[in-house]
């Protein structure tokens, strides 16, 4: 009889056990309903990267741009309000893995590494790495070999910092948190060259007229973008491609690009 007992209350235990672990799961749910009942999607972005995303001073200091543009279309698609957290490029993965944002949308493509790590949507806009030196000095480089002794700056993290350390091999690559203070170093004289995207490149030089860009091409010179979200979302993951092709269809990525472009132009000259 005192074994029945033991053996009942063992098997009770377990089952309290599953029911609990049951529980559990159906309370924590998919991630899309922890964001539908959180009632908010945070972004996790890195500004100072026009027109992706910016810190906008018409706009009361708040970070605007192409990825913020995509971040509110599935914030809307899920019923929710957008939160931007604005942080250095080399901390937002980490940030994803850590549950401090629920997307990242940063000008940011897939790389094998990352991939390990976090979930990559499909390419919404495809971009080129570019090479932005002071226009005084555009006459000195026809070629990557021209970069020989010389340092070029690149965001820390980014696929332009691979491509400047794997294809201009006799320079000395600097890494920086903020895209911003690449440039700042390159006016400073401290650098230079900038790698970076076209699209953020061409900012730069029309706000500067002391930057050039250089029409020197990388062999990897594609700088796809894409978003990116926890592993183990596919459903979330497959909503944020839906809007990412419903934006593509509608041309709203192409209007986007003007938009923020002539709006980042119009705020670095005033």
């Amino acid at each position: 009889m005192k074994k029945f007992k033991k053996l009942f209350a063992a098997v009770l235990a377990c089952l309290m056990v599953v029911s609990m672990v049951g529980c559990g799961s159906a309370a924590d749910g998919s991630k899309m309903d922890q964001i539908k009942k959180n009632g908010k999607l945070v972004l996790g972005t890195a500004s100072g990267y026009p027109p992706f995303e910016f810190v906008s001073i018409e706009n009361n200091g708040n970070v605007i741009g192409i990825d913020v543009e995509l971040a509110k279309a599935v914030a809307d698609k899920l019923g929710v309000e957008l939160v931007v957290r604005d942080m250095p490029f080399g901390e937002l993965v980490n940030a994803l893995q850590m549950g401090d944002c629920d997307i990242v949308i940063a000008g940011m493509p897939e790389t094998e590494e990352r991939a390990l790590k976090v979930d990559f949507s499909n390419v919404y806009v495809n971009d080129e790495q570019t090479l932005i030196v002071r226009a005084e000095d555009a006459d000195k480089y026809t070629s990557l070999a021209d970069f020989n002794g010389k340092i070029v700056d690149a965001e820390m993290g980014a696929s332009s910092e691979t491509v400047a350390r794997d294809e201009i091999t006799g320079a000395t690559v600097n890494a920086l948190s903020l895209i911003a203070d690449c440039f700042t170093e390159l006016a400073n004289n401290k650098c230079d060259a900038v790698c970076t995207g076209m699209v953020v490149g061409k900012q730069y030089v029309v706000n500067n007229d002391k930057f050039a860009e250089l029409s020197i091409k990388f062999v990897n010179k594609d700088k796809p973008t894409q978003a990116c979200i926890a592993k183990g979302n596919p459903e979330f993951l497959e909503l944020i491609n839906e809007v990412i092709k419903e934006n593509q269809d509608n041309g709203n990525f192409a209007k986007w690009i003007d938009q923020y472009s002539a709006q980042a132009q119009k705020e670095a000259q005033q």
